[in-house]
């Protein structure tokens, strides 16, 4: 019976680290180059600002961001990237200068988690960001027309 049990707490811890994995974007390393990248297809860098003990981000990520990235609408035009809000991974920013993913979080003033922010090639916001979880309902819609107005700011500079 403690060997079921045993086995049993495995396979959940497992499952639950094959959720977090599966939840997660690719980190921001040099800012300047993805934002340049992204402005070369005409769209915006969308950043998704986290924190490892964020239940709500996880959602962001899995149910928004993920899909986004990969959808054939957008694989080709928007590049998606994550700033871990509690890390000292090392970033450079939109200026070309070493910072970390924690002190660029805290540059940008952001306290409270998940963000979705979305730049340009200078670092210049192109839309509001979406702060919060939001309503499920709407989210996407947020997303796409954050994305849209973003993209048309770059078209017209």
């Amino acid at each position: 019976m403690k060997l079921f049990a045993a086995l049993s707490l495995l396979a959940a811890l497992t499952m639950r680290g094959q959720a977090w994995a599966i939840a997660d974007l690719p980190a921001a390393v040099d800012l300047r180059a993805e934002a340049s990248a992204a402005a070369g297809a005409g769209a915006p860098l969308v950043l998704m600002y986290s924190r490892n003990d964020c239940k709500y981000c996880i959602g962001v990520r899995r149910d928004y961001l993920k899909p986004l990235a990969a959808s054939g609408q957008w694989r080709n035009r928007v590049v998606v990237r994550q700033i871990n809000q509690d890390s000292d991974a090392p970033l450079i920013d939109f200026r070309g200068q070493p910072t970390t993913h924690a002190r660029f979080a805290a540059a940008e003033k952001v306290k409270l988690v998940p963000v979705v922010a979305f730049y340009g090639p200078t670092g210049q916001r192109l839309a509001d960001p979406i702060v919060g979880a939001r309503l499920p309902d709407f989210y996407q819609s947020y997303l796409e027309e954050a994305i849209e107005h973003a993209a048309a700011q770059i078209r017209h500079h």
